[in-house]
């Protein structure tokens, strides 16, 4: 097997993805679907919710409208979770929404690791046990779901140096843990400020491709982003008057946080910067009030669906069209019967 490079590495020299000639620029919406929790509490292994599972089939209905096929990136309190077959399983099986893994270590078994913040981001884990919590939920969306994904997100964007070679073990064929442009050191997590932000091989056999969640510099001193916007990372006041005057501002492409018009200038940053693939995320728990600080009420939520159909307009008008990981991985050349590897023992 040749061997994979590592996620939370730099590229130095990126083998950037060359899709088909003539395919236009497309947009995934990936989700990454999640139990409710208190986001300014520390982590615990109980005490979460599942309520919003419910809400999933009206985003569900409202993607169809505009022929968009969303990504559930699922953990394991959700795939296991009776609720979601029932509320997925007719879009899973009429190919209206499409699965992926994304592990929350603190509540995916087995339980070995000391809980703390560290330990929550699952490439800081020992590699059998990384491996071993994956397997597991992998298992159980398989079992639960009936479905066999093929792109994973790690939880909190947490890759380690060991990821990429249990996705290959484990037969996935796209991972999408990078946020490029946002470094979580500080924390304990990995620094993504200088990935790439365009889609890029993994490894040199071409077996597993990234595709960073998008986040662009915008304004006019875009193209020094990488050098002067993480020296403002300090002087928040500095940063925000940066912004305010278009001067340098991080975009990433998500509904939580972005006004749609700081969202479609990133868009139009993106596009000039001819990145062929726009990969939009937000946390499922926002798609009912109360339960991320992003929708709290029932006018956030109607703010936040407006801002979606904004976006989708907007997209439109630009040429970008959706896109999907059945149709990424086709176009790519990547299949399941020919990634699978046995996995460890």
């Amino acid at each position: 097997m040749a061997r994979s490079v590592s996620i939370i590495d730099r590229p130095a020299a990126p083998h950037f993805v060359r899709f088909p000639a003539g395919t236009p620029a497309r947009f995934l919406v990936t989700i990454d679907t999640e139990e409710e929790f208190d986001w300014g509490a520390p982590l615990r292994r109980e005490g979460h919710g599942l309520a919003t599972i419910s809400s999933f089939a009206r985003f569900v209905q409202f993607c169809e409208s505009f022929d968009v096929v969303p990504l559930f990136l699922v953990d394991y309190p959700i795939a296991t979770a009776p609720a979601t077959a029932e509320v997925l399983g007719p879009a899973l099986a009429a190919g209206r929404a499409e699965i992926g893994v994304h592990l929350h270590p603190w509540v995916n078994p087995p339980f070995d690791e000391d809980l703390s913040e560290f330990n929550s981001f699952p490439g800081n884990l020992p590699e059998a046990m990384e491996h071993e919590k994956f397997h597991d939920l992998h298992e159980a969306i398989r079992t639960n779901l009936g479905v066999a994904p093929q792109i994973y997100r790690a939880g909190r964007y947490g890759a380690g140096p060991n990821t990429a070679a249990i996705l290959r073990k484990e037969g996935i064929a796209i991972d999408t843990s990078v946020r490029a442009l946002f470094d979580y050191s500080s924390n304990g997590g990995p620094n993504y400020r200088d990935h790439p932000c365009r889609p890029y091989w993994l490894d040199a056999d071409q077996r597993l491709v990234e595709l960073p969640v998008t986040t662009v510099y915008g304004g006019l001193l875009r193209r020094w982003g990488t050098q002067i916007y993480p020296q403002l990372w300090r002087g928040p006041r500095l940063r925000g008057a940066m912004a305010h005057t278009r001067l340098l501002e991080r975009i990433p492409l998500t509904p939580e946080g972005i006004t749609a018009a700081e969202a479609k200038r990133g868009i139009d940053a993106a596009l000039a910067e001819k990145l062929p693939l726009l990969n939009f995320s937000f946390h499922s728990p926002s798609l009912a009030p109360g339960h991320t600080p992003y929708v709290r009420t029932a006018a956030d939520l109607d703010a936040f669906y407006d801002w979606w159909r904004e976006i989708f307009a907007h997209l439109a008008r630009r040429d970008v069209v959706p896109s999907s990981v059945r149709d990424l991985a086709a176009s790519l050349g990547l299949s399941p019967p020919a990634l699978a590897e046995p996995a460890l023992a």
